[in-house]
């Protein structure tokens, strides 16, 4: 399924539970403040706003496919500098060959594969497609000694239907009044969490990978389409375990971060972003995005932002991004993901600016020989210079505000300030493929540059290339 149809389905699902999902707004005025937004987020550990994500699809990142040689190149995201890994699903995958319970976008990968990482049929055992639980012990131990935190994906709306434990307990899926079984989303069963068995069930697993792996925390698929009393009970158990995890949705729900979740998917800033990149729309409606996604979350909410990840580049629905923005377009939406507020995510070599089709459906590797081109060792430092810069200034991590200022080029020109405590930065990014002078109004007068690609010619006056930007504090 394309990234936006699945997007379209977490809207769907935020509406039916009476909640709103505003994805921009052309008014600056326009964005009201939720009753949410006057409650305060959980408190978060420190690593998760200093963080830096890393997405792994195992089926691509090694031609290898398998968590032993994911885990030898664990030395190349450490020099990178990321500091939290998290995987897609390795665990069992339904081999069940009935393409009715097959979701769309597996069916048109061609790869004729049953064996959807997100179609789950054992939450307890490693697929032995990626190896073994040992392996994955190992993988979690070597991340460690680097100093990486790693997260599983618990996919836990939906499994596949011959899921291992539907013949023991058919009521853990949802049936119809003749007793069928019901779809969720992508032609999937429906886990029913009407039934607390069921619920007990997944908070033992939950309970079993924290204990068994080791890990830092799970990312939770389609979090917004679960419940949210059972991911509140959920965290509640696993704190007791290892109190300073962190969980992140798949989802935007306005509460979700207040009782169960540390982080939220930065929906709806990445379709923004494309949309101001490819041209639809002006720079301005990436700013009222991001207004609008504040104004409707918890004080002290935390997103990941990013331009790449499974859902958006698999199967050559979009392609990577380089094939449509070009080496400079990628880099100046990547500086404003690592400079908007919250957690930036690189997928699976967007560090070496990987342009292979990926899937989730078979194995299409990263070519890692590229690694060594001009092209590629230039996008590397580009993103350890991102990084490096947004862990030595605190104002630009997740416990910093963010604030868009006025500027005279909106169509054109994205500018806001960043602050913590003392430490205030000024961003200016040019998001269009032509050179601009810029008129920036702000209350900080940057004396110092941090990063630049572009100049500044006097005070709060910009001159920036084609897809420049300008970093000052």
């Amino acid at each position: 399924m394309k990234y936006m149809n699945r997007l379209f389905v977490l809207c769907c699902l935020l509406l039916s539970s009476g909640l709103t999902l505003v994805v921009s707004a052309q008014n600056a005025d326009a964005p009201k403040p939720s009753a949410v937004n006057q409650t305060e987020a959980r408190k978060a550990p420190d690593w998760v706003n200093s963080g830096i994500m890393y997405q792994i699809n195992l089926r691509a990142f090694t031609k290898e496919g398998t968590l032993k040689a994911a885990e030898a190149k664990l030395p190349d995201l450490a020099k990178l500098g990321i500091t939290i890994v998290y995987f897609c699903p390795m665990f069992t995958a339904d081999d069940d060959m009935r393409q009715e319970f097959w979701s769309p976008r597996q069916k048109k990968s061609g790869m004729n594969s049953p064996r959807n990482p997100y179609r789950m049929k054992d939450y307890f055992s490693v697929d032995p497609e990626y190896g073994t639980a040992d392996d994955l012990v190992k993988f979690v131990q070597t991340a460690k000694t680097l100093n990486i935190k790693v997260l599983l994906d618990l996919v836990y709306l939906h499994c596949g239907p011959a899921a291992v434990f539907i013949k023991d307990h058919p009521d853990f899926v949802k049936r119809d009044k003749d007793g069928n079984a019901v779809n969720a989303a992508w032609a999937f069963p429906a886990l029913n969490f009407d039934n607390p068995e069921l619920r007990e069930y997944l908070y033992g697993n939950m309970e079993f990978l924290l204990k068994k792996f080791d890990v830092d925390g799970f990312r939770c698929d389609v979090g917004d389409g679960i419940p949210l009393d059972f991911w509140v009970e959920g965290r509640k158990r696993i704190d007791k375990i290892k109190p300073n995890l962190a969980m992140l949705n798949e989802g935007s729900k306005p509460d979700a971060q207040n009782f169960a979740f540390d982080m939220n998917y930065g929906f709806p800033i990445y379709p923004a972003i494309k949309n101001v990149m490819d041209g639809k729309n002006p720079v301005s409606h990436l700013a009222e995005a991001k207004k609008t996604q504040l104004n409707r979350q918890p004080k002290g909410g935390r997103f990941i932002h990013y331009i790449d990840n499974h859902d958006i580049t698999n199967d050559d629905y979009e392609k990577r991004r380089e094939h449509h923005w070009g080496k400079d377009g990628v880099e100046a939406a990547l500086v404003a993901c690592f400079t908007f507020d919250g957690i930036p995510l690189l997928y699976n070599g967007q560090e070496i600016a990987d342009k292979q089709r990926h899937s989730i459906f078979g194995n299409l590797a990263i070519d890692w020989s590229k690694a060594n081109t001009e092209e590629a060792k230039s996008r590397f430092e580009f993103c350890q210079k991102l990084i490096q810069l947004r862990k030595k200034h605190p104002a630009l991590q997740a416990a910093g505000s963010i604030t868009f200022t006025k500027n005279s080029k909106p169509d054109m020109v994205l500018s806001f300030e960043r602050k913590l405590d003392n430490e205030k930065i000024l961003v200016v990014i040019n998001l269009r493929n032509e050179p601009v002078a810029v008129d920036v109004e702000s209350e900080i007068t940057p004396t110092a540059v941090l990063f630049e690609k572009g100049k500044q010619i006097k005070h709060l006056s910009f001159e920036l290339p084609s897809y420049g930007w300008y970093i000052g504090k």
